[in-house]
């Protein structure tokens, strides 16, 4: 296993040297396990270049193994922790905004509470991994078949700025005036400007401008600085909204068929860990006016 994690290392960083540093060895222990490495599988796995170290083709085809291998390794450990006494380990899958804004300013009560669960934060599922999530947050309509899962927030979805940017504006607060305005917006996302105005009876009034964002991270940290106007579900904002960093002009909104939900796989059994886990989110989340 020391000998694959150098050889992910090296293809990653280019250089012994560089790879010594997140696997807490020493330059020489890196090359020996490197060398160890290529003598059993019979060639070199790195071409040295004035770029630094380049994977052969016997390398190339190792590395992706490697990263296979690696990940079973892992996911083997998680189930094992699950089966012994002691410390209880739940693994989560969270999208990145969700966690950012809500989740983790949060979480310390519940590990407060059950210092004895270990929990594993995950953002997506890798196409090698083979270990499922204990549970899972998806932004959905519903959860799909195989999945139980119980609604958490998200529908309420309200209009945005910053107070600089409403008064910069120089606008009465009201739908038209907004639409002469810059809309912030996530591509991939269901808060778009056509749905708001559909749902306010304003169908076809088009806004001015729009800047769209890789990440909707990016939207609301936008909006916070005044670059313009942002949909965001209640849920995500709601202590900038009561702080006075974000404002809801004229009160607008729509509601999103779109939502929060915490799912399970329905043949994963239910362990004590999850049983807390479940109850702490959920009441936490009934506190979301939505």
């Amino acid at each position: 296993m020391t000998a694959l994690q150098v050889l992910l290392a090296v293809a990653e960083r280019g250089s012994t040297s560089a790879a010594a540093e997140p696997l807490a060895l020493s330059q020489s222990a890196v090359s020996k396990q490197l060398i160890g490495l290529e003598e059993m599988i019979g060639g070199p796995a790195f071409s040295r270049t004035p770029n630094g170290m380049v994977s052969t083709e016997l390398g190339a085809i190792y590395i992706e193994h490697a990263r296979t291998a690696i990940k079973a390794m892992e996911d083997a450990a998680l189930k094992v922790a699950r089966l012994k006494p002691g410390p209880r380990v739940l693994r989560l899958q969270v999208p990145p905004i969700f966690g950012d804004r809500w989740l983790l300013p949060r979480f310390v009560q519940f590990t407060e509470a059950h210092p004895e669960i270990e929990v594993q934060f995950t953002t997506f599922v890798s196409k090698t991994q083979t270990e499922v999530p204990d549970g899972m947050v998806r932004f959905v309509v519903t959860p799909v078949d195989d999945e139980e899962g119980e609604y958490l927030f998200g529908r309420d979805i309200r209009l945005v700025s910053a107070p600089s940017y409403w008064e910069k504006l120089g606008e009465s607060a009201s739908i038209d005036a907004a639409s002469r305005g810059v809309m912030l917006e996530h591509p991939q996302t269901p808060f778009h400007w056509s749905f708001f105005a559909e749902f306010n009876g304003k169908r076809g009034l088009e806004v001015r401008h729009t800047m769209r964002f890789g990440y909707y991270t990016m939207v609301i940290r936008a909006a916070l600085a005044g670059q313009g106007m942002a949909l965001i579900p209640h849920g995500l904002i709601a202590e900038d909204l009561a702080a006075g960093r974000l404002v809801n002009p004229g009160g607008f909104g729509y509601r999103s068929d779109y939502g929060y939900w915490f799912t399970r796989p329905h043949n994963l059994p239910t362990s004590q860990s999850m049983l807390l886990f479940k109850q702490w989110i959920y009441a936490e989340s009934r506190a979301v006016q939505d």
